[in-house]
């Protein structure tokens, strides 16, 4: 390679993803957006068509797997043949509207949010459908719009791209393998080359954690960020406000650590221009925070000193609709008076412990719920939770927050590691924002406290992700 100038092996990674994207295109069909408006408050929803786009590049899904059943989501859409009802193409998912509309705000007024649902361009026209689950947990049509894939009103414009995308990682065609899009957001274009090596750093570290780690080849990763005027993004509790690409920013819903962008049209017309079926928002900043909505996107702060924790634990909940097990942090949702059986793989409410969903992976000898130091973890997370606070009130630098954070977790590391139920699989009450009635596998996980390590509950449905987007199932591998 030193016959080789510097300059050509910059480029080489682009030139093999070029090479990939247009031996993929030959045979894929034009990606399909329907943009969707959907409004409402704690009590209804409504849905309207807001616009359909045919997006620049083809469609980087796996054809071989177009019906989604893996059963995860707040909603799932289908893409319907109006003359025979049949399914061609289906994806569960969830919203920034689903998970607003259980805050108190929900019960005083009405919102309305951006929602995208992309797939495959139909040679005729389809039926596109919206489902929800109800309270018996199942899905039904909520919405629905007809979409002619030659109508003259889809957006179909050809704009030049506003930055060209770097491939990370590439390991073959986009139909055979995941497409992960890592965006920068509140990266001026001095700081351009520190969001590059941010995406490489953080996607190596994904591919550190089992089971990202085994499946590794089978995922492609691009980075893509338009520049901005000034570093970091939005931060409305500290009075910091930036005009940044895709207008993400810090305290959503009131939590001063949730990082989200409620410009779905932004996301999306940037998001466009490089091969993506699941995208984290890497945001320059150095304060701890992130967010993560299933088959929409991820956050996570990237200059944060447990960044690498914030991109894994964000992933799960975008990649795989892994549920928060933890319950001493507050939030802004409330919980309501019934117990249902949750839909996310790694959460039970254990109404029937002879069903559990992770029956499989527990030895007959565990008992259900299996106990664990529950009360010794809760009067220290109230002494924990109340410096945290504080430390945040006073707005004391980042390095005290993290200090806080390293100590948190070598108090729980030493409290659980001498449980004689640490490691086991069982049903460890205290999940899903909730301290009773609610279940999670194991004592430790990624989804529960800043461990480096999913549960085998966790481990598992990401897994199945992988297999829906990345091949051929995983029974017949």
């Amino acid at each position: 390679m030193d016959c080789v100038p510097s300059w050509l092996r910059a480029l080489a990674p682009l030139l093999l993803a070029a090479v990939s994207c247009a031996a993929n295109a030959a045979d894929a069909p034009a990606t399909l957006r329907v943009d969707v408006l959907h409004s409402g408050n704690a009590l209804a929803d409504f849905y309207a068509l807001d616009r359909v786009v045919l997006e620049p590049l083809p469609w980087p899904g796996n054809p071989a797997r177009p019906l989604d059943d893996t059963n995860r989501g707040l909603n799932r859409f289908e893409v319907v043949d109006p003359q025979t009802n049949k399914v061609l193409y289906s994806r569960g998912y969830s919203t920034i509207f689903g998970e607003w509309r259980t805050t108190e705000e929900a019960q005083k007024r009405s919102r309305g949010f951006q929602e995208s649902l992309r797939f495959p361009r139909p040679d005729k026209p389809v039926r596109v459908r919206v489902l929800q689950r109800d309270d018996r947990n199942e899905f039904s049509v909520v919405w629905s719009v007809d979409v002619d894939p030659a109508a003259l009103d889809i957006e179909q414009e050809k704009r030049p791209a506003p930055a060209t995308p770097i491939a990370i990682r590439n390991n073959g065609p986009s139909a055979d393998k995941v497409d992960l899009l890592i965006l920068g957001d509140g990266y001026t274009r001095e700081e351009i080359g520190k969001f590059e090596a941010d995406a490489r750093r953080l996607a190596d570290h994904l591919f550190s954690v089992s089971p990202f780690r085994e499946r590794a080849s089978d995922f492609n990763v691009w980075a893509l960020a338009v520049p901005t005027r000034e570093s970091g993004v939005s931060r409305p509790s500290t009075g910091t406000f930036h005009d940044s690409a895709l207008n993400t920013r810090y305290d959503i819903f009131g939590s001063e650590r949730y990082v989200l962008t409620l410009d779905n049209r932004a996301l999306r017309e940037l998001a466009q221009y490089a091969p993506n079926e699941f995208i984290e928002i890497l945001v320059n900043n150095e304060t701890y925070g992130g967010g993560g909505i299933f088959g929409q996107f991820s956050t996570a702060a990237a200059s944060n000193d447990w960044a690498n924790y914030l991109f894994v634990h964000e992933f799960g909940h975008h990649f795989a609709a892994l549920a928060d097990e933890y319950y001493t942090s507050p939030v802004a949702y409330t919980a309501g008076a019934e117990r249902p059986e949750p839909w996310e793989p790694n959460v039970t409410a254990l109404l029937d412990p002879a069903q559990l969903k992770w029956r499989r992976h527990v030895a007959p000898t565990t008992p259900l719920p299996t106990p664990w130091p529950k009360a010794e973890y809760e009067k220290y997370q109230r002494e924990y939770q109340a410096k945290r606070v504080a430390l945040r009130k006073a707005n004391r630098p980042e390095s005290e927050m993290s200090a806080l954070f390293a100590a948190e977790r070598r108090y729980t590391d030493q409290l659980f590691s001498r449980h004689p139920n640490h490691g086991l699989v069982g049903a460890f009450e205290g999940a899903n924002y909730q301290a009773s009635g609610y279940y999670r596998s194991e004592m430790q996980c990624t989804m529960f406290s800043r461990t480096e390590r999913f549960c085998q509950v966790c481990q598992d449905a990401i897994a199945d992700i992988i297999d829906l987007y990345a091949g051929t199932p995983a029974a017949t591998r």
